[in-house]
């Protein structure tokens, strides 16, 4: 457990915050960067130069389960796989972990919902990414951290509906969908990642990218609630399923909706991905 009195950071740090906590025994910082089309890229990267004491997670091989052809490109890893992984690096039930990447966020809200989904509320994505963090004055190094092993106990939260939940709601008021890929692929235009394009029936779009402002940090948590309860229209949180392509960027959302006080939705973790797999699963385009 946390010491009496701590601060706990559960969705964002900025870089002094975090400057001011290298080499904090309590802190483990993680980079996920990623891309892809270049799923080397990360390691590549991290290896190149990372913010001093920061471990590796992959977000291919550590935040996604085996791919069967028919559950997505980025299926959730087994709660009992993923926990051992996370207490491998260090994470413990007092671990205040900070999450990034280069990406706009989008790899690390990833890991920032895994591990809100495991039970883990201490956990915050480095507002801005490296790219803020540079910019700050931060400074990277090449070191790899010795890895000092903890104890991470999973207790796993409702946070995800799978393709029979989805499937079973669709068109009524029971579920609020919001798809997080760009607005050109949710019409199902420039689909080149997955074998269809368009999306799922009922669906609302919203561009994770819209949750920033032009600097790449995260809007104003005021202005963050008013866009999205325009997103909602009427539809309260709990009600709320955040898809994308394969369950990535749309935890972006979920995180977006955590700063704004809106608390409750639920991940789609296969997404479009995974519902298009099946041909017999509706779609639907412009």
């Amino acid at each position: 457990m946390a010491s009496a009195g701590s601060v706990s950071y559960p969705t964002l740090v900025d870089p002094a915050t975090l400057q001011a906590h290298l080499g904090d025994p309590d802190w483990l910082v993680v980079d996920v960067r990623h891309q892809l089309a270049d799923t080397g890229y990360g390691e590549r990267a991290y290896a190149d130069g990372h913010i001093s004491g920061a471990v590796f997670l992959h977000c291919d091989r550590d935040l996604s389960g085996p791919m069967t052809g028919s559950n997505g490109r980025h299926p959730l890893p087994s709660p009992v796989d993923l926990a051992a992984r996370l207490g491998e690096i260090g994470i413990g039930g007092a671990t205040q972990v900070v999450v990034y990447d280069d990406a706009q966020g989008m790899i690390a809200g990833r890991l920032w919902w895994l591990l809100r989904w495991l039970g883990h509320d201490r956990v915050a994505l480095l507002d801005g990414g490296l790219q803020a963090w540079l910019a700050a004055g931060g400074t990277l190094d090449r070191q790899t951290p010795t890895l000092r092993p903890a104890s991470f106990v999973p207790e796993v939260r409702d946070w995800m509906v799978d393709a029979g939940y989805v499937q079973a709601f669709l068109a009524t008021s029971r579920m609020h969908l919001v798809d997080a890929r760009s607005p050109d692929r949710f019409r199902g235009e420039n689909e080149t990642i997955d074998r269809v394009g368009g999306h799922i029936p009922g669906a609302v779009n919203r561009f994770f990218r819209d949750n920033l402002q032009a600097d790449g940090r995260y809007k104003p948590a005021a202005q963050l609630r008013a866009e999205w309860l325009a997103v909602l229209a009427g539809s309260p949180a709990k009600q709320v399923v955040h898809q994308c392509g394969s369950g990535v960027s749309a935890c972006h959302n979920l995180l977006a909706m955590e700063i704004a006080g809106l608390p409750g939705s639920r991940l789609y973790a296969g997404s479009w991905s995974e519902w298009c797999a099946d041909s017999s699963r509706p779609v639907a385009t412009g």
